[in-house]
């Protein structure tokens, strides 16, 4: 399943939105139900989610690598997540660039699941991911002007 998700980041640089997702502690914050959100070697983080959204229900251990970065414009996520309700195996890229109405985050993914996951079908899930990112991006805003305030 392809998943296209943007938002836009106004009033900060590329640099300090870069810096920001880069930063652990405002990751664990920003992630819906993060339980844990470890690093276990550079760039490679270990992560405890509980998720409660419509029919997704549970929690999920997940493996996240961050690849192929060229600080500030890009990075690659490759997230490997498993639970009751089935797994997750997730490659994301990630571009910032800067617009007039400011950083423009594009997150280009494609995702396979499988399990119960599978079986409720892609416009759920693809709703749930929606949600989910869309309030992960707000949250990061909220945390950016927190670092930078």
């Amino acid at each position: 399943m392809k998943m296209v998700h943007t938002y836009t980041f106004k009033g900060i640089s590329k640099e300090t939105l870069w810096s920001t997702i880069q930063n652990k502690e405002v990751l664990q914050k920003a992630l819906p139900g993060c339980k844990v959100f470890e690093e276990v070697e550079d760039n490679v983080y270990h992560s405890v989610l509980g998720i409660n959204m419509g029919p997704i229900k549970g929690e999920f251990t997940a493996d996240v690598k961050q690849v192929d970065m060229k600080e500030p414009e890009f990075y690659r996520l490759l997230v490997h997540a498993k639970g009751k309700p089935g797994e997750i195996e997730a490659d994301a890229e990630m571009n910032l660039e800067d617009t007039e109405n400011g950083v423009l985050l594009t997150c280009n993914a494609e995702v396979e699941v499988t399990g119960l996951l599978a079986s409720i079908g892609q416009r759920i899930i693809g709703g749930v991911a929606k949600v989910i990112i869309g309030q992960f991006f707000k949250d990061i805003e909220k945390e950016t002007k927190n670092l930078v305030e």
